[in-house]
C-alpha cells in the first residue's frame, strides 16, 4: 500500500495550488474551481489514479461558497484512494471531467439534480433522478422535507397530476426512546409481556 505521507509530499510537489490533509488513514486535496481539471488530470497521468469512484456534494448553507464538490479517485496500482475537494457558490461552475473520465457524465448529472450545481461544458447537464419540472434541489439542507408537491394519479381527468403536499399524519416527535417503551398504549402482544410479569 502507498504512504500516504510520502503521496502527499509528491501531489502537492508537483501540482500547483493543490493543499493536502492527511486525517482517519485518508488523503484529501483541496484546490480551486478552475484547477480541478487540471488536478484530476495530474492525478490520472502522473499518480495512476485512474478510476473515478464518485463525484457527489456537501452543503454548508451558512458559508459564502457553500458547496464542497468532492471527487473520489482509486488507483489500483498504487493500491491507493483520493478525495479531491473544491468549494463553490450557487453561481459558479465547476469545470466538467467528461473528457477525462466518461463515467463522470452521470456522476455530474446526479451532482446537479441533487444540489443544483453546474458543471460547465457538460455535454449533457439535465436532470437525472427527478421528475420534468421538479422544484428545487432535494439534497440542499434547506429544502422541505415534504418537498413542494406532490404527485399522484386523478382517475377523473385519467392523467397524472401535481398538487400542492399534504400530509396525512403530522410529523412524528422523537424522543430516541424505544416505540416500545413510554408509548401511551399498549401495544398488540405487550399484554401478554405485562401479565407475565406480574406473577
Amino acid at each position: 500500500m502507498t504512504d500516504l505521507n510520502e503521496l502527499s509530499g509528491k501531489v502537492t510537489a508537483a501540482l500547483s495550488g493543490v493543499q493536502a490533509k492527511l486525517a482517519f488513514g485518508e488523503l484529501t486535496l483541496t484546490t480551486e474551481p478552475a484547477e480541478i481539471l487540471r488536478v484530476i488530470h495530474g492525478l490520472r497521468d502522473q499518480f495512476g489514479f485512474s478510476i473515478l469512484i464518485d463525484i457527489t456534494a456537501v452543503d454548508w448553507p451558512q458559508r459564502a461558497r457553500r458547496f464542497d464538490v468532492v471527487y473520489h479517485l482509486l488507483s489500483t496500482r498504487n493500491n491507493a484512494r483520493v478525495r479531491v475537494k473544491t468549494e463553490v457558490d450557487e453561481a459558479t461552475s465547476v469545470p466538467t471531467i467528461v473528457p477525462l473520465f466518461p463515467a463522470a457524465n452521470w456522476f455530474e448529472r446526479e451532482t446537479f439534480d441533487m444540489y443544483g450545481v453546474t458543471f460547465a461544458d457538460h455535454p449533457d447537464l439535465r436532470r437525472l433522478l427527478t421528475d420534468y419540472g421538479f422544484s428545487g434541489y432535494p439534497l440542499r439542507k434547506d429544502f422541505p422535507l415534504t418537498g413542494y408537491v406532490e404527485l399522484r394519479y386523478d382517475d377523473e381527468q385519467k392523467r397524472v397530476v401535481y398538487q400542492p403536499v399534504k400530509l396525512v399524519q403530522e410529523f412524528r416527535d422523537f424522543d430516541f426512546m424505544s416505540p416500545w417503551e413510554g408509548a401511551p398504549y399498549i401495544l398488540p402482544g405487550d399484554e401478554k409481556a405485562t401479565k407475565e410479569t406480574q406473577k
